[in-house]
């Protein structure tokens, strides 16, 4: 079964699910009015259908320093979650109180916490640390963490998979992109840097998120418009990215749409978008040497045919070509030119199925692919 539940709170949720190979079912008008209700429908359909539920996966965003990888939930997770929350204070209490309910519907199944900075621990510390005093890492934990991990660990698993590599000899670079964007260079299967740092903020236009700025503009602003800290947040976080410069959307196909239609501030949205990710891709690529691939996965890097074109664009004699033919195409695919010596694929993300996956085998002791 796959599914979401949307309009939590309100009179007229809308549930979702795919039962199987079967074609999608759509429960409307429901009222679920807290997210504990809402997990009881989820469990109550699950017992309709016959299936039966023996553990439970989540995803948690942050994991500070020591969890490294998934862990079966006990007091240490708990403790190490908990710990994250200056961190993460949106994400980390939502994750929590997920577990919560979980526990309390059903209290001996056990449960497993996939957190999305783990695969982001073997960044070496030239890439996350940053050029503060030093003390501000020991004693505060500032420092780049990085994000996504859960989706690039998919992402890079289907690529390994597809062309028979291991692990310890791929070098790539996967290119995260969706309402938030991030970029991840892969080293002899490790990630050694990745554009998001100490918050999601950091890094490629995103959505609604401005991405990598001048510190210097946040002290202007917040002494020129009177912010205090929490609105200079919101603005940053809510205002700025790609809505922000088009003035319309954070929707990249509403953005397209119009660029089309002869929208120039939309064109320039697009174009620096794509502008800061071919920077990136540049960087990233001096950081791994050896490069063998590029990855586009997430709601823009899978759909966007022209933002993965003009991502690339001016790398050519690097040895990075897309086919203009395959690039066109949908679902899992290498959309490479045929001289193109470093190969371009397009592979959908599936984070639901690497948590399942993780949960399964950390409880049966296998060890994490």
């Amino acid at each position: 079964m796959r599914g979401q539940i949307e309009k939590i709170g309100s009179g007229e949720s809308v549930v979702s699910c795919r039962f199987g190979d079967g074609p999608p079912e759509h429960l409307g008008g429901e009222e679920l009015l807290s997210h504990q209700v809402a997990l009881a429908r989820v469990f109550e359909l699950l017992k309709e259908r016959k299936f039966s539920v023996e553990a439970i996966g989540h995803r948690v965003v942050h994991g500070g320093e020591h969890m490294t990888e998934s862990r079966e939930i006990n007091d240490e997770v708990l403790r190490a979650i908990e710990a994250a929350i200056p961190l993460a204070p949106l994400h980390n209490p939502a994750n929590l109180k997920g577990y919560k309910i979980c526990k309390g519907l059903y209290p001996d199944l056990p449960e497993v916490a996939v957190f999305d900075t783990a695969f982001h621990h073997t960044l070496p510390r030239q890439a996350f640390l940053y050029a503060l005093p030093y003390d501000y890492y020991r004693k505060q934990g500032i420092r780049r963490y990085g994000f996504h991990g859960t989706s690039v660990r998919y992402v890079f698993y289907r690529y390994r998979e597809i062309n028979q590599v291991p692990r310890e000899k791929a070098n790539v670079i996967v290119c995260h992109l969706g309402n938030g964007c991030s970029i991840t260079a892969i080293k002899d299967g490790k990630s050694v840097d990745t554009s998001m740092g100490f918050t999601p903020l950091e890094g490629l236009v995103m959505g609604t998120r401005c991405g990598d700025i001048d510190p210097s503009i946040l002290l202007h602003l917040m002494s020129r418009d009177e912010l205090a800290p929490h609105e200079l947040s919101t603005f940053l976080n809510r205002w700025c990215g790609l809505f922000g410069l088009s003035g319309e959307s954070n929707d990249m196909r509403t953005l397209l749409e119009s660029m089309a239609a002869g929208d120039e501030r939309c064109r320039m949205a697009v174009e620096v978008f794509c502008y800061r990710l071919r920077k990136y891709i540049g960087a990233y690529w001096a950081a791994v040497g050896r490069l063998d691939a590029v990855i586009f996965t997430g709601g823009i890097g899978e759909n966007a045919a022209l933002v993965r074109a003009q991502s690339v664009e001016g790398l050519e004699d690097l040895g990075l070509q897309i086919d203009a033919a395959k690039n066109e195409g949908h679902g899992e695919i290498d959309i490479s030119a045929a001289a193109s010596r470093v190969k371009v694929w397009v592979i959908p993300t599936n984070e639901e199925l690497l948590i399942a996956r993780d949960t399964f085998r950390i409880l049966n002791g296998l060890p994490l692919p």
